[in-house]
């Protein structure tokens, strides 16, 4: 197993910080790695926001389903979705251009997930730590305008960085699914899909049937019928009508 492979299945979220900070150098290393992420068309459908205005995280930590760890981060990055800067520029130079639409937010949204990955991977090359704070999909109407953002612009997804506390680096990292139970040759399995029980049970040892549907009823109530969750649904849906409007 090579160094970076190595690095991937090592890397866990971080969620409490040294009181050290990230020196500009490096910084601009893991925004550099962002650029050089594949891209729809090399067209770079992302813009990153560089929060270091603390008033701004301490805003996020609420705003993202109060997670106070947010506004302890040594760095904090939104990577947006944003046709803007291409339709603003074909408005100028094309007679017919059509609003971006459902499509061109798919690949913009790729795109920058794509671009937060590179990130992740250089800042743990570093010894840096990572999380990704997917509730910057809450609240959108607060986050455009805490932001400033124009049309065709949504925030997909939210990075904090900062080095890992001694506790961080012993937590044991939660296991995986296996490779057999995720990746389907040609056509989609079904049948597989419906073997969640056994995956559950060899991913997390829960082997007690009674356990377990007391496990999944928890997690569904905490996560899948969640308010977070419910309202990541309603945003996201005022954000589709804002990039395609």
């Amino acid at each position: 197993m090579n160094e970076i492979i190595s690095s991937l299945f090592e890397r866990k979220s971080v969620r409490a910080f040294e009181d050290k900070e990230i020196s500009p150098e490096q910084k601009r290393q893991i925004l550099s790695a962002a650029l050089q992420a594949p891209s729809a068309g090399n067209m770079t459908l992302y813009t990153v926001l560089d929060v270091t205005d603390q008033r701004l995280k301490d805003i996020l930590s609420v705003t993202c389903d109060n997670q106070p760890f947010i506004a302890k981060a040594p760095l904090v990055l939104v990577f947006c979705a944003d046709y803007n800067r291409w339709y603003q520029l074909f408005v100028r130079h094309c007679e017919q251009v059509r609003k971006p639409s459902y499509g061109d937010l798919q690949l913009a949204s790729v795109d920058a997930v794509i671009a937060a990955q590179n990130c992740v991977v250089a800042a743990e090359s570093m010894g840096i730590g990572s999380c990704y704070i997917g509730d910057i999909a809450e609240n959108f109407e607060k986050h455009r305008e805490l932001f400033s953002l124009p049309s065709h612009v949504v925030p997909v997804c939210m990075l904090v960085f900062g080095y890992p506390t001694q506790q961080q680096k012993e937590r044991q990292k939660p296991a995986r699914f296996a490779v057999e139970d995720i990746v389907f040759e040609n056509t989609y399995d079904n049948s597989k899909a419906m073997e969640m029980e056994r995956m559950l049970s060899e991913r997390d040892g829960r082997e007690n049937a009674e356990e377990l549907r007391d496990w999944v009823q928890k997690f569904c109530t905490r996560k899948h019928n969640g308010e977070f969750s419910i309202e990541m649904s309603r945003s996201c849906k005022e954000m589709l009508k804002f990039f395609c409007e």
